[in-house]
């Protein structure tokens, strides 16, 4: 009977530890899991940073080593545990999640920076319009009207949208040809032709002639045409960015709205950049600027503004040709990609050399101080925008433009900014533009994080005598216009040639 009693006593014992065992197995099972799937997610994060091509080596190195410290302790948790484990599995899940969430943004921050780049092409609007008074209401319902058409600018696209309009309403229509852009506003108001076709980018050109033209018109039907522009660049490599100096004009388009539309150009900066010897020369020339557009006008001189209107390339080669200088690469951003930007930046801090008070036509009204001002989006716009209050006029709203640029640039280099680099991506991705490729872009963020240089700045602008002349965009009608100060732009050439062959820029600032 003892015995009996004993047997049973065993066998309920070894129940117990096989349960016991159970589930101590089932616990090494998930904690074996754990640490598979923090293995996944950290190789996933590595492939994820190296791909990205913008982190030096030596921070992979370190990144690699952290990885390996933290797997090392999850292992340890699990092979070495003396209890249940539950920090190391825990440990291990917060750290997987995390790891799986940084690969998603380290990608997301690749592909934001691919959104930006490519802009090889350019993207002219083709409009149908009509009187504002006029009864119809879409492009079939004008199928019987005379359009007014002008070939002299842009012919190859009147060509194509004239084709277009006559697919969509199934007919040929009645053309009549105009001398001029400002000819055709003007014959539409007159009742000369009862709609016109012409080119989006041209309407400031509409509106010097005929005042308040957009609010005396109605517009029936949009046709985008896009053209692919070759920017002398394609032999480059993806480094040489960072080998030897370069040249990228920076172009505030006076639109809201799709960066990539054509459109006169307010905002005119080129900057001079030697990655060696991180110098960096600022030009800013004023829109008025009385200058021939090669390719264009013919030798005939227009205001630098007008050649935006014929496209990016126009305003690159135009620059390019007054000091002197390859302009291979551009960055874009419109109205509305100040405001978003600088707000994400949380405001800029700018120095202003005067005292003024910008106008409602500049977007708001602030009331600027001499010396440093915090400044929003807004109030950014606003004071890049602004000249009548100033005794200067263009001139020095051209230097307030380099003002708020240089404040940008400062921000955006400071350590704070890691943390808003998701963001800061994110908004620029959507309204900035450049043919900088990809790699080029990754290049040069790897290089200034390897090399963590100090970078100088030296801010110029070109100046001029106001004046009235004749230019090729606006026909016999003259135009307020900037003659170039000869004098100025030599020494800005000079400046130019300083940066580009390994020089030190001597009333330079640094930018960081």
């Amino acid at each position: 009977m003892e015995r009996q009693r004993k047997t049973a006593k065993n066998t309920s014992h070894n129940r117990r530890g096989r349960v016991k065992e159970s589930k101590r197995s089932k616990r090494n099972r998930f904690g074996t899991v754990c640490i598979v799937i923090q293995t996944i997610a950290s190789i996933a994060l590595m492939i994820v940073l190296n791909l990205l091509g913008m982190i030096p080596l030596k921070y992979l190195i370190l990144v690699a080593v952290l990885l390996f410290f933290f797997w090392c302790i999850t292992l340890n948790s699990q092979v070495a545990r003396r209890k249940k484990g539950t920090f190391g599995k825990v440990f291990s899940l917060l750290l997987t999640f995390c790891l799986f969430i940084g690969s998603y943004y380290v990608a997301e921050a690749n592909d934001m920076i691919s959104r930006i780049t490519g802009g090889n092409y350019k993207v002219d609007k083709m409009i149908v319009a009509v009187r504002a008074d006029d009864p119809a209401e879409t492009l079939e319902d004008a199928a019987d009207y005379t359009f007014g058409v002008q070939f002299s600018k842009g012919s190859d696209n009147m060509q194509a949208a004239v084709s277009d309009i006559q697919k969509q309403i199934g007919s040929e229509i009645q053309t009549t040809e105009c001398d001029s852009v400002q000819t055709q506003a003007q014959q539409l108001l007159d009742e000369e032709v009862d709609a016109i076709i012409y080119n989006g980018a041209y309407t400031s050109l509409m509106e010097e002639n005929v005042t308040d033209f957009s609010k005396k018109i109605k517009i029936l039907y949009t046709f985008d045409i896009r053209v692919q522009l070759d920017f002398g660049n394609s032999g480059a490599t993806d480094d040489s960015i960072t080998k030897e100096p370069f040249t990228i004009y920076i172009s505030g388009i006076d639109t809201y709205g799709e960066v990539s539309e054509t459109s006169r150009s307010d905002v005119n900066l080129i900057a001079v950049v030697n990655p060696k010897t991180y110098q960096i020369l600022l030009v800013t020339t004023p829109r008025d600027y009385y200058v021939p557009i090669p390719g264009v006008s013919g030798g005939q001189k227009d205001k630098l503004t007008h050649a935006g209107i014929y496209g990016i390339d126009a305003s690159m080669r135009t620059l390019g040709e007054l000091y002197e200088t390859d302009i291979n690469y551009y960055a874009r951003l419109n109205f509305t990609s100040l405001i978003d930007i600088v707000d994400t930046l949380g405001g800029v801090d700018v120095y202003s050399e005067l005292a003024f008070q910008t106008g409602t036509e500049s977007g708001c009204i602030v009331d600027v101080q001499e010396g440093w001002n915090h400044l929003n989006g807004e109030q950014a716009l606003a004071f890049s925008r602004e000249r009548h209050a100033l005794a200067d006029g263009d001139n020095q709203r051209g230097k307030n433009q380099q003002a708020v640029l240089t404040a940008m640039l400062r921000k955006c280099l400071s350590p704070t900014m890691l943390l808003k680099a998701g963001t800061i991506m994110n908004q620029v991705s959507s309204e900035v533009e450049t043919n900088l490729s990809q790699a080029q872009i990754n290049s040069l963020i790897k290089y200034q994080l390897n090399k963590n240089a100090t970078w100088t700045i030296q801010s110029v602008a070109a100046t001029g005598t106001n004046d009235k002349g004749y230019c090729y965009s606006s026909g016999d009608i003259p135009l307020f216009i900037m003659d170039p100060d000869e004098d100025v732009v030599q020494e800005i050439i000079d400046l130019a040639n300083v940066v580009e062959e390994g020089g030190t820029l001597k009333d330079g600032e640094s930018l960081n």
